[in-house]
């Protein structure tokens, strides 16, 4: 998929407690992450949703939107995120309910057996082209941190050496 135009897709959303419909082209001319998930109410999921929501500051900074992803239903996001003992800040970034699991299919991170999406990150940037894809099994979560450096490295435009930071040369 890298180098690949991105699937156009079109999902219901929770964003910030409503439920809206969001598709690939409210993103059209931006970059984007979409990251998606298993399943709500598990362990790994919620500390990977608030890494990125703790990021969503630094990722608009660099003018990113972050979406986040999953076969769960808009009532099943909005009974979890409510749940402070869990998520003690809001979720502000919107979260797919992809229930008919059309995006994940579309994007190829679907566990077709079980219904779920791997824990799968994709960097589209503001043509629409994938430029990073990296996909989890189930188990292991992924680093929102990592995902907001690759982002900056692709952004910056030179060629960046392993643990490249924003404001660091590039390799000659």
């Amino acid at each position: 998929m890298i180098g690949k135009k991105a699937p156009e897709w079109t999902s219901t959303a929770y964003i910030k407690g409503d439920q809206k419909s969001l598709s690939s082209k409210d993103f059209a001319g931006q970059w984007y992450v979409l990251y998606f998930y298993p399943l709500d109410f598990t362990f790994v999921c919620p500390t990977e949703i608030v890494g990125f929501q703790k990021l969503a500051g630094d990722f608009a900074d660099d003018k990113v939107a972050v979406i986040g992803a999953s076969t769960d239903s808009f009532y099943s996001h909005d009974a979890w995120f409510k749940d402070r003992s869990i998520f003690a800040e809001e979720i502000t970034h919107p979260v797919l309910a992809d229930t008919n699991h059309s995006v994940a299919r579309a994007f190829g991170v679907l566990k077709e057996d079980a219904g779920v999406a791997y824990r799968a990150t994709i960097v589209v940037d503001k043509e629409g082209i994938i430029r990073s894809y990296n996909v989890n099994d189930l188990s292991v979560g992924r680093s929102p941190a990592e995902t907001l450096r690759t982002v900056q490295a692709f952004q910056a435009g030179g060629l960046c050496g392993a643990d490249w930071k924003k404001g660091e040369k590039f390799v000659a």
